[in-house]
C-alpha cells in the first residue's frame, strides 16, 4: 500500500470535442433506428467499442457495408473515394468526423488543387492521415519528424515545387514546432498551416508539466489510440509512465516509494474510465485525492453566449485567423478581419503565441465546436473608455486616418475610429482629405455621445496650439542675422513667403537673388526647404523679414577680386536706353556704355548699333565701389581716327541722368 502519495488528474484528461461530439451522435443514432453501424471503430476505446456493440452498433469496413445500413463516418474522417463509394451503395450517412479534422480536408483539396504539393505531419497509417490523403487531388507525402522532412524536401522530386504543410490533429506538438522551424530554413516559401487540435496541444503540454514534477504517470486510454501513445510519449523523457486501458490494470503496476502520481488520458478516454483509474488508485493508496474531475469536466464544456466577454490563450497565429484555448472542449477562432481595426496591421504583428487577450464572442456553432471571436471590439470598448478620458482632460491623441468619406476622415485611435470633420482636418481650404490617409495624425476630441459610442475630434486644433507654441517659441529665441530652415509656403509678384515653423516670414524680390530675374518663380518653388537669414524682427505685429542672398555669392566681391579700372573684358549688352547700353560682365554686375562711349562718330540712336544679347569689346574706364557703378567703353578700343561729332549735343547728352542702374533701366524686348 502506498502512504503519503498525492494524485494529480490532468484537467484536460479524456474526451475531447470531436470524439465527444462522435460518440454521442453514434448513441443518439441508436435512439432513433436501427441498422446502425460504424465504419472502423468510433473511437480508439475497447470499452466503448463493447458497450456500443451491446447496444447493437457494430463497426464494419467498406464492403460490409449495406444498402439500409445508417453508416456513421468516426471522427478521423474518411477519404473522398468512401464518400463517392457510400454514396454508390446507396446508405444514409452520417458524418461525425472531428470539425478539426474536416477543416484540413478542406486545406488538402484546396491546396493540391492550386498546385501544391502537401506534407503531412504524422503516422501514415492512421486512418485520420489515410482520410487527409484521400482529398487531395495532386501528390502528398507522409513524414514523422525532421529528418524525413529534410530528406523530402531536398529530393530532386520535390526540390523545385510548391509546398504546404500540416500536421495530423494528435501529431507531437513538440515534434511539429521543430518541423517547422526546418522546414522556415529548407523552404522560407512553403505555406505552413498549425492543424494540431488546440485540445491535443493543451493536452500534452499539461501532461509534461505533470511529468515534471512527479514520480510517476498513469496515462488512461486505448493502446491503439495514437493521441494515446503521444501522450505517453512526451512524458517518458521525465519520469516513469505507465499505460493503462481501465482501472483493473493498476493493480500490475508497482508505484512503490511514489510521492507524487500524475494521471492524464487520451482523447478517446470517456470520463467514468478516467473516474473508476482515479477511485481505484485512491484506494490504493488510500486517500481521496481533493481534484474533482468530474466538476472539471464539466467546466470545460460550461456554454459560451453570444455577446460575453471571455478571456483565452493565443495557440497558434496564420495570415487568416488566430487560434485561441478558451479553457473548454469549444475552439476559439479570431478571423484576421477582427483582430485590430487597423486593416493594415499584420495578425503576428497584433497578438503572440501564449499571450493571454480579453475577447467578444461574436458567433458559437455547437455542431462544429468553433466560437468565432473578436478582439477589436473588446479594443474598441475598452478604447472608447480612453476617448472620454481625453475628452474631460482635453489631452491630445495619436492614430491612423483609415478612411475618407464624405465630410471629413476617420481616425482610428485606441480601436475607436473618430470621426474629424472636414473643416477640422484639412490644414487650408481645398485640402485633398486623401492626402491623410494611412496617415498618423494627432488629434484632440471635441465631443463623444457615450450612448452611440461616438466621438467627434480635430486635428486642427492640435496643429493650431503646436503653432501657437512654436510662434512663442521663435520669437523668444530667434534674433537678427540668425540663419534658419523654412519651406517656401507662397509665392507673389513682390517675394516669397516662408514657413519657419509656426511663424511666416518674407523674403522680398531685392532679398532673394543676387542675380537678375523676371519672377521669383525663378528662383524657389512653393515646397522647397531652404535657410533664410532674419533681416528684422518685430514681435508685436508678428512680422518677420528675410533675405536669401548669401554674402559669400555677392558678385560685388567677385567683382572686385578678380576686374580693376583700364582692363578690357568683353559683356553682354542686357538692356538698351536713350542715353546708353547697359551690358552685363558678370552675372549681378552691370556696366554702363554712355552713347559717347559706343562709336568714334555722333550716335543718334543706341539701337542702330547695338541690341540685347550682342557680346562686345569694353574697356573698364571707371570704378565707383561705393556707388555700385561701373563706366565701360567700346570707343576707347577703335581705331584713334578724327571723331566727327557734335561737342554741344555731346554735352547735352551727357547731362541727362546717366546716374540710372541697370535694375531701374527698362530691358528691351
Amino acid at each position: 500500500m502506498l502512504t503519503n502519495c498525492k494524485i494529480c488528474v490532468a484537467k484536460t484528461a479524456g474526451f475531447c470535442f470531436g470524439v465527444d461530439r462522435a460518440v454521442k451522435i453514434v448513441y443518439n443514432e441508436l435512439d432513433i433506428r436501427n441498422n446502425t453501424v460504424t465504419l472502423g471503430p468510433i473511437i480508439h476505446n475497447g470499452n466503448v467499442v463493447a458497450d456500443l456493440e451491446r447496444k447493437g452498433c457494430r463497426s464494419v469496413s467498406l464492403d460490409e457495408v449495406k444498402p439500409d445500413n445508417t453508416v456513421i463516418i468516426r471522427s478521423h474522417g474518411v477519404a473522398q473515394s468512401v464518400y463517392d463509394r457510400l454514396g454508390e451503395i446507396g446508405c444514409r450517412i452520417v458524418d461525425a468526423t472531428c470539425p478539426f479534422v474536416a477543416r484540413i480536408h478542406k486545406i488538402a483539396e484546396e491546396k493540391t488543387r492550386e498546385g501544391y504539393t502537401l506534407l503531412i505531419a504524422g503516422d501514415p497509417s492512421h486512418p485520420e492521415v489515410e482520410g487527409i490523403r484521400g482529398h487531395c487531388v495532386a501528390e502528398s507525402f507522409v513524414f514523422d519528424g525532421c529528418e524525413q522532412l529534410e530528406s523530402l524536401v531536398k529530393s530532386d522530386g520535390l526540390r523545385q515545387k510548391k509546398l504546404a504543410i500540416l500536421a495530423q490533429t494528435t501529431y507531437n506538438k513538440r515534434k511539429w514546432d521543430d518541423c517547422c522551424e526546418l522546414i522556415k530554413r529548407l523552404s522560407p516559401d512553403t505555406l505552413i498551416f498549425h492543424t494540431i487540435c488546440s485540445a491535443t496541444a493543451e493536452r500534452q503540454a499539461e501532461a509534461v508539466s505533470l511529468a515534471k514534477q512527479a514520480d510517476a504517470m498513469v496515462i488512461v486510454g486505448g493502446r491503439n489510440s495514437s493521441n494515446t501513445q503521444k501522450l505517453k510519449a512526451v512524458c517518458e523523457p521525465y519520469c516513469p509512465c505507465y499505460l493503462v486501458e481501465g482501472a483493473d490494470e493498476l493493480y500490475g503496476i508497482d508505484l512503490t516509494g511514489a510521492k507524487f502520481i500524475g494521471i492524464s488520458a487520451g482523447a478517446s478516454t470517456p470520463a467514468y474510465i478516467i473516474k473508476e483509474v482515479l477511485r481505484t488508485m485512491s484506494e490504493i493508496i488510500n486517500k481521496e485525492e481533493e481534484f474533482n474531475f468530474e466538476e472539471a469536466l464539466e467546466a470545460s464544456l460550461k456554454p459560451i453566449h453570444i455577446g460575453k466577454r471571455v478571456q483565452g490563450t493565443v495557440l497558434s497565429v496564420n495570415s487568416n485567423e488566430v487560434y485561441v484555448d478558451l479553457g473548454t472542449k469549444q475552439q476559439g477562432i479570431i478571423p484576421a478581419s477582427e483582430l485590430s481595426d487597423d486593416p493594415s496591421a499584420k495578425p503576428e504583428d497584433v497578438v503572440k503565441p501564449g499571450e493571454t487577450v480579453e475577447l467578444y464572442v461574436l458567433k458559437t456553432n455547437d455542431q462544429d465546436g468553433i466560437v468565432t471571436l473578436s478582439k477589436k471590439r473588446v479594443d474598441a470598448a475598452l478604447g472608447f473608455e480612453k476617448i472620454c478620458a481625453a475628452k474631460e482632460e482635453d489631452t491630445v491623441l495619436s492614430g491612423v486616418v483609415t478612411n475618407v468619406i464624405k465630410g471629413g476622415v476617420l481616425v482610428s485611435s485606441n480601436g475607436v475610429k473618430v470621426f474629424v470633420p472636414a473643416s477640422q482636418a484639412a490644414p487650408k481650404r481645398d485640402f485633398d482629405l486623401n492626402a491623410l490617409l494611412r496617415q498618423q495624425v494627432e488629434f484632440k476630441i471635441l465631443e463623444v455621445n457615450e450612448g452611440k459610442q461616438r466621438a467627434v475630434g480635430s486635428i486642427r486644433a492640435v496643429a493650431r496650439e503646436q503653432r501657437s507654441a512654436a510662434q512663442n517659441a521663435f520669437f523668444e529665441n530667434t534674433k537678427v542675422g540668425d540663419t534658419v530652415n523654412g519651406e517656401v509656403k507662397s509665392i507673389t509678384d513682390y517675394g516669397v513667403f516662408v514657413d519657419l515653423g509656426g511663424v511666416d516670414g518674407l523674403v522680398r524680390r531685392a532679398d532673394l537673388s543676387w542675380n537678375r530675374f523676371k519672377h521669383p518663380s525663378e528662383i524657389v518653388s512653393v515646397g522647397d526647404k531652404i535657410d533664410v537669414t532674419i533681416k528684422d524682427i518685430d514681435p508685436e505685429t508678428k512680422k518677420v523679414a528675410l533675405t536669401y542672398k548669401k554674402d559669400s555669392e555677392n558678385p560685388w566681391e567677385l567683382f572686385k577680386a578678380n576686374y580693376e579700372q583700364g582692363q578690357v573684358i568683353q559683356a553682354t549688352v542686357v538692356s538698351i536706353t536713350s542715353f546708353g547700353a547697359f551690358a552685363q560682365i558678370i552675372n549681378g554686375v552691370d556696366g554702363l556704355i554712355h552713347i559717347s562711349q559706343i562709336a568714334n562718330r555722333r550716335v543718334d540712336n543706341v539701337a542702330d548699333i547695338l541690341k540685347v544679347g550682342d557680346v562686345v569689346d569694353v574697356k573698364i574706364t571707371e570704378i565707383d565701389t561705393e556707388k555700385k557703378r561701373i563706366s565701360l567703353s567700346m570707343r576707347a578700343l577703335l581705331p584713334d581716327d578724327e571723331p566727327v561729332y557734335d561737342s554741344e549735343a555731346e554735352e547735352a547728352e551727357e547731362a541727362a541722368p546717366a546716374e540710372e542702374t541697370a535694375e531701374e533701366a527698362p530691358a528691351e524686348e
